[in-house]
């Protein structure tokens, strides 16, 4: 009974990480990310995979933060531009070069219904980053910016916070497999 009772521990300490959600993705990095320009703060974390391109750009897959007040609510889709900057589409990537975004830049909308894309701006005299701005009523088309709209320079700057351990999944598979012959192996009667 008391081997039983120790199974059953082990099995629901690895199912509960995989039920409830608890385990951080097994192949992910953290970074804090931030900018800042004339009128503009925002800042937060991004998700991003593990492993570069080749150009030493990681995908970045989720966001949390803030910009000027204003919470962060989604990730723009790769591929999509940000309402109201039609039709130039983001990319999602970030890079721990000098050059940390590329000229598609990231998206983002917030609660206010706003939706902002920081990019890098190699086009400009001395290339730098961008953040378009587009707020309601929003008008398709970049050219279309209206006065609650903006396309201003930032300084930007993020980092990696976290490598999180790729052993998670693993883990539980060698608690299973060294424990449980552990908890069912059964004395022998001495006669």
């Amino acid at each position: 009974m008391k081997n039983l009772a120790q199974l059953s521990v082990i099995a629901l300490a690895a199912t509960s990480g995989l039920i409830f959600g608890t385990m951080q993705d097994a192949f992910a990095l953290n970074w804090n990310w931030n900018y800042s320009g004339t009128g503009i703060t925002a800042s937060g974390t991004f998700t991003t995979n593990d492993t570069p391109n080749d150009l030493g750009f990681y995908q970045i897959t989720g966001i949390t933060g803030t910009r000027n007040g204003e919470t962060i609510t989604a990730l723009q889709p790769v591929g999509t531009p940000i309402p109201g900057n039609e039709p130039f589409e983001v990319d999602n990537l970030i890079s721990l070069n000098t050059q940390q975004l590329t000229g598609d830049g990231f998206g983002y909308s917030t609660s206010g219904g706003n939706y902002s894309s920081p990019f890098f701006a190699s086009f400009l005299a001395t290339p730098g980053y961008l953040e378009v701005f587009s707020a309601p009523p929003i008008v398709p088309g970049f050219e279309n910016l209206g006065v609650e709209d903006s396309e201003l320079p930032i300084r930007f700057s993020a980092t990696i916070i976290t490598v999180p351990e790729t052993t998670s999944i693993l883990s539980l598979l060698v608690l299973g497999t060294i424990g449980t012959p552990l908890v069912l192996k059964r004395k022998k009667p001495s006669y």
